[in-house]
């Protein structure tokens, strides 16, 4: 192959690798000026034979049209070309100047718990757009993860997907197309990916067997395995915080439902560790146990009005009540204030009266443990205030928002962006910010109400921003608030919640915990200023995409005193 030239434009260089599924190479684009150089898989089927070149070439379309896709972010390498010659596949992909982790990551070297933290936040950041894209990578390992030299962050190579084109078979007889083997590296994957039945879990396995050898110096292939459940065995080689160390033991669980289920899942839990050399906040949140508050709140009472109506929007009770809160100051002049929900056990969901849509149901018992929720949803003083503080995973856009308004709820952020939000305000404070749950939500807004808003049967444009009344979002605290003393949580923005979509409520948990599913959609809840009222009930359901970004969502920040990873 060196000195051949492919496709007319892209001469071989250089040999850089290869295995069972292809080669790799290095090569020169002729056609470019200064004829910068690129990287050239080649991919070959196992068989030559007229249907099984036609199953590999409709994946490699496939799969190169995923790996185009995932070329937009800039931790994963571009696409450049992809062409067929000679029945051979051929990939032409973005070179990434640097070296793998295998020269960082070596026996007997151990890393830091910081190098760690930060290995862990950067690979999660391209991975969790790789989930989002439903491309799972197969194949994690030092190897394929290459530290760039202009600035030191690490780039995802070799993507296992596309080895599909070079193991499809065909079974003439049945017409189906399998994998002859499983694709990945022994000691970083999982059972299920071994068996052909890779998952997005399978993914966060190999990350985490990769951080575990880097903490410990030891080859995953020899770190032993309990014999009775099979989990891995590693933390008495590693120097490491018990919630970090509570992370990674998720993350590498035998069971692939026992991990975190998709790497936006478990950014989230990274991201809401501070990094360990911060002094202000290394104490309460590395050296205190799992069940230990994380720092001490002095809370402060308010008093407000509940009003309750019938159903046609008649006041029909209005009454005196308080709640405690505490400030946290943001600086700038912005203040965020935490209302103490108590902790109960609610009915979630709606009857099949009200279930229109099918997605509300079965209705089931939840217990909600006591937490903080923002009284408000995040304005968009409060997000400026936040956006300047120092980045973890991504940039924040300080001023996002199309109604303007310092005290109107932020808006066309993602969810992605709102959990940068909450892991920049736990590293300022020391808290434990983020998304509330979805049971966390509904128990919220229902605040010890059955009915279909708090308010009772129905809503009024007296209580309530929706329907466009009044033609876009309005100044939080405008409309009066539940029983809990949280305003606005029917209309005016929709409210994300940590967890993935889920179509109904079949096997979710009963304790109030986040329910993992597929990452691809987040939910929200409480509708918004555009919407009718059947859509702004306490039990109304949607989602959005990950990187959704919308003038009617928004969301508010939850924090548990109890530490839990």
């Amino acid at each position: 192959m060196l000195g051949r030239t492919l496709a007319g434009r892209y001469k071989i260089v250089k040999h850089l690798g290869g295995g069972g599924f292809g080669q790799t190479f290095l090569a020169s684009d002729t056609q470019l000026p200064d004829t910068p150089v690129c990287v050239v898989k080649q991919l070959k089927p196992q068989t030559n034979d007229p249907s099984t070149l036609q199953i590999a070439r409709t994946l490699f379309e496939t799969e190169a049209k995923l790996l185009h896709k995932l070329g937009e972010h800039d931790q994963i390498p571009r696409l450049l070309a992809h062409f067929e010659e000679n029945q051979e596949f051929y990939l032409v992909q973005q070179f990434i100047n640097g070296d793998s982790l295998c020269e960082e990551i070596k026996p007997a070297c151990k890393w830091t718990e910081e190098q760690t933290f930060a290995f862990l936040l950067d690979v999660l950041t391209a991975l969790s757009y790789a989930h989002q894209q439903g491309v799972i990578h197969r194949d994690i390992k030092p190897a394929n993860l290459i530290r760039r030299r202009q600035d030191g962050k690490i780039v995802l190579i070799d993507f296992g997907a596309v080895k599909q084109v070079s193991t499809a078979v065909v079974n003439a007889q049945q017409s189906q197309t399998s994998l002859t083997v499983g694709i990945g590296t022994p000691g970083y994957m999982p059972s299920e990916q071994s068996k052909g039945k890779p998952k997005f879990s399978s993914d966060i396995y190999a990350l985490g067997m990769t951080a575990i050898q880097a903490l410990t110096g030891i080859p995953p292939e020899r770190l032993p395995e309990d014999p009775v459940t099979g989990e891995v065995l590693w933390l008495n080689w590693a120097q490491v915080s018990p919630n970090l160390a509570s992370i990674l033991d998720k993350m590498v669980r035998y069971d692939y439902r026992q991990r975190y289920l998709s790497a936006p899942l478990a950014l989230q839990a990274v991201s809401s560790l501070t990094k360990p050399n911060s002094p202000q906040t290394r104490r309460q949140v590395f050296t205190s146990p799992p069940s230990s508050p994380i720092v001490e709140v002095s809370l402060q009472t308010f008093t407000f009005d509940v009003i309750t109506v019938d159903a046609r929007g008649r006041e029909i009770n209005r009454t005196r009540q308080e709640a405690e809160y505490f400030p946290e100051d943001l600086g700038g002049g912005a203040i965020l204030e935490m209302v103490s929900v108590p902790g109960g056990t609610f009915l979630m969901g709606s009857p099949e009266s009200e279930d229109l849509e099918n997605r509300e149901n079965p209705q089931h018992w939840v217990t909600v443990k006591p937490f903080f929720m923002g009284k408000y949803t995040v304005t968009q003083a409060q997000w400026k205030a936040v956006a300047s503080l120092p980045k973890v995973s991504r940039d924040l856009n300080p001023e996002p928002s199309y109604h303007k308004g310092a005290n109107r709820p932020v808006e066309q952020v993602s969810w992605n962006e709102m959990v940068e939000f909450c892991a920049r305000l736990f590293q300022a404070t020391g808290r434990n910010y983020r998304l509330p749950s979805e049971a966390e939500w509904e128990y919220a807004c229902r605040a010890g109400t059955t009915t279909p808003f708090h308010f009772g049967e129905t809503i009024t444009p007296g209580l309530a921003n929706y329907s466009h009344n009044n033609g876009g979002t309005t100044d939080v605290g405008r409309f009066p608030p539940n029983a809990f003393g949280l305003y606005e949580m029917h209309g005016n923005v929709w409210e994300l919640c940590a967890d993935p979509g889920h179509g109904n409520y079949i096997g979710a948990p009963s304790d109030g915990s986040v329910w993992e599913g597929d990452p691809k959609l987040f939910m929200a809840r409480g509708s918004s200023w555009e919407n009718i009222p059947w859509r702004c009930r306490s039990a109304y359901r949607s989602g959005v995409g990950p990187d959704h970004r919308k003038n009617n969502c928004g969301f508010r920040v939850a924090f548990s005193l109890a530490r839990t990873p």
